[in-house]
């Protein structure tokens, strides 16, 4: 018996002549077949019979090579869609016949060439004095939903997915520990952050004890950064004491049994998104066995779909008992206060854009833009350094058009740009670019300057000295930046990844339900940048639809298969009464 756990258990056609008889109908077995071997009226019946077979025969084999075409016609739409295959203009120049290659819509980055043309009418709108930063979001979208993990809900009034079973049970002690649960964090800021929030889960339902998590140090984001450097550890610990216990390290006497070393401490190969009730079948028979077990690595290890007191103990480890240490809280809140006072003239509300336009996020996402061999042959080096061999495997095939028609390639600053003030944001905007080192950041960040004066990143709005202690942890300089994206009025998100996703669930947590993001659909921007002849009135049309689309999606619940680090709603927050919604209005 395990310990205890936290889970309950007719044709119109011609006939075509006969081929040839094969010889071997000639003899044997077959003479029948052929008409001889049998008086006249037994062979007129034979050749009736084989006439009928053929037709027959006939008929299928017609159909049959009408379905053999069909796999053809399939291939050549999709190399089609890839820009493999392409519509030949032929012109004529100086007598000489020249073919050009008509590039599928969409497919290829002719942003610049828009810029061009679109620029006059946004210097025209220059002194414009409305600005959508004032009305990017509908109130009558924000459903009145509140932060209730650690409320003490009664049942009556609310319906039953409200009731966070976890939440609502308090231990004043917790019953015995099954043992010690060690997990290791890889990736950067929210990937650890992930793996963080599901330990606890994990640790939870196993009635386990969490050792604080170890990280990994990735080869791509290179931080040496301990738990400690990043997030408040002490903070952690009380904040969970309640429901999971967590201890810094482990026990000597524990360390002790595994000859101190704690790579002899059984490493348990979880697969990826296990169920809850795998953990209870699985896991904690060893657990209980050995009294530690360790989870390496252990990213995307819960599946997202599991009971809702689970989902609570996710909640409260993401919402409440995560906060960043103090050195980046304080340096942190310096630079949210010093975007609010830089947007005075708009009541202190002021956009952030997470910019993924790194090397390593162009070089992976393997599109093309206007750098020519160059920019070829710089993105080769950083795959190779980065990923050594992944992207020269056999068979792999790279199409920049097809990425960028499906809508996979980061946004260019001037795109972003581009959107903006297609969507109503003048060039008044105070903007907060998240970004880490901007490949070519000279050349591509000057139209977004142009186009929006009062633009800052973590690099303009600190000194060098209070930049200096962060610099080389790229994940302590991302925590800097998703605190001022957490703050801004409206948030970009423009290729995904956990750091959006984490940020889109926390603003829902703080905003009353609604996300209050621009999640652009990048396949309908791929044409719309690839149309240098657009009207400026069309352009701006499609914008402000996007930003009203995102203002629907903004107040999303969670789906079946939803991350409750993105999607709260109904897991982590309750629906407020109109009574309630109307009295806290009053009192704000």
């Amino acid at each position: 018996m395990h310990g205890l756990s936290r889970l309950g258990t007719g044709s119109n056609r011609s006939v075509s002549p006969s081929p040839p008889s094969s010889p071997r109908f000639r003899h044997g077995r077959y003479k029948n077949f052929a008409g001889g071997g049998g008086g006249v009226g037994r062979g007129g019946k034979q050749s009736a019979a084989n006439k009928i077979v053929f037709v027959l025969i006939s008929t299928v084999f017609r159909r049959k090579g009408v379905l053999l075409f069909a796999p053809l016609l399939y291939i050549s739409g999709m190399l089609l869609y890839m820009g493999l295959l392409g519509f030949d203009v032929v012109s004529l120049k100086n007598a000489v016949v020249v073919v050009h290659r008509r590039s599928p819509p969409g497919s290829v980055y002719r942003s610049p060439q828009l810029f061009q043309k679109l620029w006059p009418h946004m210097e025209a709108e220059s002194n414009a004095t409305h600005n959508a930063l004032m009305t990017a979001w509908n109130l009558k979208m924000h459903q009145g939903w509140k932060p209730c993990v650690n409320s003490i809900i009664s049942k009556a009034g609310l319906s039953s997915y409200m009731i966070l079973t976890i939440i609502l049970i308090s231990f004043s002690e917790l019953p015995k520990s099954n043992g010690f649960l060690i997990i290791e964090a890889n990736g950067g800021l929210n990937q650890q952050r992930l793996s963080i929030c599901d330990a606890v889960a994990v640790a939870w339902l196993l009635n386990a004890t969490l050792v604080i998590p170890i990280f990994h140090l990735n080869s791509v984001w290179r931080d040496s950064s301990k738990f400690g450097d990043i997030f408040d550890e002490e903070f952690f610990i009380h904040a969970l004491r309640n429901h999971v216990n967590v201890v810094r390290e482990l026990p000597e006497d524990v360390l002790q049994r595994f000859d101190n070393n704690i790579s002899n401490i059984v490493n348990l190969r979880v697969k990826g998104w296990s169920s809850a009730a795998h953990y209870i079948q699985k896991v904690l028979p060893k657990l209980e066995a050995m009294g530690a077990v360790r989870i390496a690595p252990f990213s995307n290890r819960l599946a997202y779909s599991v009971p809702s007191n689970v989902q609570g103990v996710r909640c409260l480890s993401n919402f409440q008992a995560l906060r960043f240490a103090e050195p980046i809280r304080t340096l942190a809140d310096k630079m949210v206060e010093r975007m609010v006072m830089n947007s005075s003239h708009s009541g202190g509300k002021y956009v952030s854009v997470h910019l993924r336009f790194e090397t390593d996020m162009v070089a992976f996402s393997c599109c093309e833009y206007d750098g020519g061999e160059e920019e070829k042959r710089e993105m080769d080096i950083a795959r190779e350094r980065s990923w050594r061999g992944k992207f020269r495997r056999r068979g792999r095939v790279i199409r920049p058009g097809a990425n960028r028609m499906d809508g996979k390639c980061p946004l260019t600053p001037l795109e972003v740009g581009l959107m903006l003030r297609g969507m109503g944001f003048n060039n008044n905007t105070s903007v907060f670019v998240a970004a880490g080192n901007i490949y070519k950041a000279e050349k591509y960040m000057a139209p977004l300057k142009q186009m929006f004066p009062l633009l800052e990143t973590k690099n303009t709005l600190t000194t060098p000295e209070e930049l200096a202690p962060f610099k080389g942890h790229s994940s302590r300089l991302a925590a800097l930046d998703y605190t001022v994206c957490l703050h801004s009025e409206v948030f970009v998100t423009t290729q995904g990844g956990n750091f959006p996703h984490f940020l889109m669930g926390h603003r829902r947590y703080l905003f009353g339900g609604h996300a209050k993001t621009i999640k652009p659909d990048k396949r309908k921007l791929a044409l719309l940048f690839d149309s240098p002849h657009i009207r400026w009135e069309t352009f701006r049309r499609q914008m402000k639809d996007m930003l009203r689309h995102s203002d629907v999606k903004g107040g999303e619940l969670k789906k079946p298969s939803g991350s409750v680090y993105t999607f709260p709603m109904p897991d982590c927050m309750c629906k407020q009464t109109k009574a309630a919604a109307n009295e806290s209005s009053l009192s704000f």
